[in-house]
């Protein structure tokens, strides 16, 4: 039975993952699927006539003393036509503290990330390095902090990460 419910998480959980990804305002002609590895999801999109690639995941674990959120998520995109490769970003599911960073850790390694609004991001020297431990890592945690001051922990699962990169990189040209 517990496999079951797993399954049924799992399955709920990537029809809430790709219903949020194509609400997404920057994703709103809607992505295709190009298959989902484990814990990620890659897809693939034209925006401008140009196409792109991102894969996605939802936090396995999201703690903190909030009582309302909206979707987390975390995204690595390519976008062949403008040289851009390995971007990341987190949705936090609110809006984050101005000024604050963001503190990723995988697997004992440490990143700080940008923060804008709801979203966070690794700068571009930072991106490989932070694609590079996904790469070789199990858990991602991400410990972010909203403007109302709540501090929120986000716990990612890179179970099939390396697979959904490679497909994505497939995709849009990148190896």
């Amino acid at each position: 039975m517990g496999i079951m419910i797993g399954r049924l998480h799992s399955s709920l959980a990537w029809i809430t993952l790709g219903l949020v990804l194509y609400a997404h305002p920057a994703l709103a002609q809607g992505g295709k699927l190009i298959d989902v590895f484990k814990d990620w999801s890659a897809f693939t999109e034209k925006e401008n006539g140009k196409v792109f690639c991102y894969i996605g995941s939802l936090p396995e674990k999201m703690e903190g003393k909030y009582t309302q959120r909206g979707d987390a998520l975390i995204l690595v995109t390519h976008r062949p036509a403008e040289k851009s490769f390995d971007v990341v970003s987190i949705q936090a599911g609110y809006i984050y503290k101005k000024g604050s960073e963001v503190k990723v850790t995988i697997d004992g390694q440490k990143f700080e990330l940008y923060t804008k609004g709801g979203y966070a991001w690794a700068k571009a020297q930072i991106d490989r390095q932070l694609v590079a431990a996904m790469k070789g890592g199990k858990t991602m945690v991400v410990e972010g902090t909203s403007s109302r001051g709540t501090l929120t922990t986000d716990t990612y699962s890179l179970s099939g990460f390396t697979a959904a990169y490679g497909a994505m990189g497939k995709a849009c040209g990148k190896k």
